[in-house]
C-alpha cells in the first residue's frame, strides 16, 4: 500500500527523466491520465495492523473530496469483516497541473525546483516553435538558468540563421531579432542545440561558427596534414582558417576534406600534397591568392550538405575540382548509404559544376541519399587521388613546387 506522499515522491522522481518529460508533456501523446497504483492490503494486514490500515484509508479519503486528481475505490471483502471494505486502488491525475499540484501538495523532493521548471515550460512552449519544444523539455538543463525573453529570443534567431549566413563577418555582427553583440557568446549552447533541431545535428557536427561561415572572432581550426614527408616539419598540425588565409604552404596541391576523421583514408606518400581537413562551411578563407596558384581538390559526403559546400567552396574558388563526388561513385557505393534527415538549402545558380547539380537534385529524391565519405573504402579513396594527382593544373600563376 502506497501513500500520496509516497506517491508524490515517486512523481518527482520521474521530472528527472527527459523522456518522461517529452512523453507527458508535448501535444499529442495520449498519456494522461496518469493512473497510480495504490495498491490494496491484503488479508494478513487487514488482520494484523488495523491502526496502520485506519491511517491509510484517512489519508486517501482527506484526498478524495478535494484533490489533486481524483482516487478511485473498490469494495473488497475479508474474512471476518461483516461487510465489504471500501480500499482505495488508483490515484488518477487527469492532466499535467494536476501531477504539479500532487508534487507540492505533499512536498516532495525538488518540488520547488520543479514548479519552477513547469511554469517556465508553461510561459515558453506556447510563445516558440513547436519544432523546439521536444528539444526545450528534454535538456532544461541548457536553458533553466536563463530569463525566459532571453530563451525565445534564441527560439527566434534559430528560425533566422542558415548555413553560411555570416558571409566571414564575425557573430557578433549578426543582428536578427533584437539580440546584442555578446548573445552568441552568451547562448553558444542553445544556439546550437536548437539549430541541431533544423538541421539534424549538422550544427554540432561542424560547429556554429563553421556551420554559419563565422570568422574569425569565433576562429575555425583546421588540420593541416602533409601527405609527403619534407613539405612541413610535422606530421600534422592544427591551424587557423584566418592564417591559411595569408600564409601559403610550400605545395603543389591542396586536398580539402570535409571530415578531419577522414585521415585515415588518405594515402601516403602523395607528392607534393597537403591535406587541409575539417573547414565544414567555413571556407571563406578559400579567396587567399596563393591557392590561386595551387591544384585544389575537394573531397566531402556526398550528400547535400557536402555538395553545398562544394559549391560554396566553388564561389571562393572556381577551378576547384571535386573529388568523389559523383553520381558513378554514389552509385558503386549506394549499399553504404543512409537517409539524411534534412536537406541543405539551396544553393545560388550556377554554384556547381552540371554533373553534380544533376546529383544533388537525384540525392533530395532519394530516401537513402547520403553516403558519408569515411565509408568510402581506402583504395577507392587513393585511386581517385593518385589520378587527380596525374591531371594537369590549370590555374593561375606558376604552380610548381619540388616534389617532395
Amino acid at each position: 500500500m502506497k501513500s500520496p506522499q509516497q506517491l508524490a515522491v515517486q512523481l518527482a522522481r520521474q521530472w528527472q527523466s527527459s523522456h518522461w518529460r517529452a512523453q507527458h508533456l508535448l501535444p499529442g501523446t495520449g498519456a494522461w491520465p496518469l493512473r497510480l497504483a495504490i495498491g490494496v492490503p491484503d488479508a494478513q494486514t487487514f488482520r494484523h495492523a488495523g491502526s496502520a490500515l485506519r491511517e491509510h484509508l484517512q489519508q486517501w479519503q482527506a484526498l478524495h473530496p478535494t484533490g489533486p486528481g481524483s482516487v478511485q475505490w473498490e469494495a473488497r471483502s475479508y474474512r471476518g469483516a461483516l461487510t465489504a471494505l471500501e480500499v482505495p486502488t488508483h490515484w488518477v491525475l487527469s492532466r499535467p497541473s494536476e501531477y504539479l499540484a500532487a508534487i507540492c501538495q505533499f512536498a516532495a523532493p525538488q518540488h520547488t525546483e520543479i514548479a519552477a521548471d513547469y511554469h517556465a515550460l508553461a510561459q515558453v512552449l506556447p510563445q516558440v516553435d513547436e519544432q523546439f519544444h521536444g528539444l526545450l523539455l528534454r535538456r532544461l538543463t541548457l536553458w533553466r538558468h536563463l530569463p525566459i525573453e532571453q530563451v525565445m529570443m534564441a527560439t527566434r534567431m534559430a528560425l533566422q540563421l542558415e548555413p553560411g549566413c555570416a558571409g566571414g563577418k564575425p557573430l557578433r555582427l549578426l543582428a536578427l531579432a533584437g539580440n546584442d553583440s555578446k548573445f552568441f557568446e552568451r547562448h553558444h549552447s542553445l544556439l546550437k542545440a536548437l539549430l541541431d533541431v533544423r538541421f539534424a545535428g549538422e550544427v554540432s557536427q561542424q560547429g556554429l561558427n563553421a556551420f554559419l561561415g563565422a570568422s574569425p572572432e569565433g576562429e575555425h581550426w583546421v588540420l593541416v596534414a602533409p601527405l609527403n614527408e619534407g613539405l612541413l616539419p610535422f606530421r600534422r598540425q592544427r591551424v587557423t582558417t584566418t592564417e591559411l588565409q595569408t600564409t601559403a604552404l610550400p605545395c603543389q596541391r591542396i586536398l580539402l576534406v570535409e571530415n578531419e576523421r577522414s585521415l585515415h583514408q588518405l594515402p601516403m606518400p602523395v607528392p607534393g600534397t597537403i591535406a587541409i581537413l575539417g573547414s565544414g562551411l567555413n571556407l571563406s578563407w578559400l579567396a587567399a591568392p596563393w591557392l590561386q596558384q595551387r591544384q585544389v581538390a575537394y573531397w566531402g559526403d556526398l550528400d547535400t550538405w557536402g555538395l553545398a559546400m562544394l559549391g560554396i567552396a566553388r564561389q571562393q574558388l572556381p577551378q576547384l575540382q571535386p573529388l568523389l563526388m559523383d553520381a558513378a561513385c554514389f552509385e558503386a557505393h549506394a549499399h553504404l548509404a543512409v537517409p539524411e534527415p534534412v536537406h541543405a538549402t539551396d544553393l545560388a545558380p550556377n554554384a556547381l559544376p552540371a554533373a553534380q547539380a544533376q546529383l544533388l537534385h537525384h540525392l533530395r529524391s532519394l530516401k537513402k541519399g547520403r553516403l558519408e565519405q569515411e565509408f568510402l573504402p581506402a583504395p577507392v579513396v587513393a585511386a581517385a587521388i593518385e589520378q587527380w594527382c596525374q591531371e594537369p593544373f590549370l590555374g593561375q600563376g606558376n604552380a610548381f613546387f619540388p616534389a617532395k
